[in-house]
């Protein structure tokens, strides 16, 4: 089973230095509330630890890849991922396996862009807003590192 990261952009573009815009563009992260899930890695550690000024990120868990592929999944074109589309594309019977195969490593999140999903989840502002986006988690903010609890804010953000 390996991890995987749910990335949320929460502030915007202006005033930001060059190497860290490109670094967003990189992570897929052209505007805010938009939300990429990447596997852990060294390259990916690298990037969110450049952006952390920017970004809230946690391990995400299986019931929320599920809740954002069914949501806010969307296919090229801009239609809704639906369990039908899964089916004609893949093995998998619905949104529920896919989601299950993504968090246990047998499919790469890079590869949901052959299936002509988009990789990046627009979401909604979060209900009841932010708790601060000048501020870290560990200073009552919402940037940074949440572990655990990314699941609840991207819960408010569905």
């Amino acid at each position: 089973m390996t991890k995987m990261y749910a990335i949320v952009r929460l502030r915007g573009q202006v005033n930001i230095k060059p190497e860290i815009k490109y670094t967003l563009e990189l992570l897929r992260l052209p505007r805010v509330n938009h939300c990429v899930v990447v596997e852990e890695n060294g390259y990916y550690a690298g990037m969110i630890q450049k952006v952390k000024d920017y970004v809230a990120w946690g391990e995400i868990s299986e019931d929320m890849v599920a809740l954002l592929l069914r949501r806010r999944g969307r296919i090229e074109g801009g239609g809704r991922l639906t369990d039908e589309y899964i089916r004609s594309k893949t093995s998998f019977a619905d949104l529920q396996e896919l989601a299950h195969a993504l968090i246990e490593g047998q499919m790469n999140p890079k590869d949901l862009s052959l299936l002509q999903i988009k990789p990046v989840f627009r979401l909604h502002p979060p209900r009841r807003g932010h708790k601060g986006i000048k501020r870290s988690v560990k200073q009552g903010g919402e940037l940074g590192y949440h572990g655990e609890t990314i699941n609840e804010l991207l819960f408010k953000m569905r």
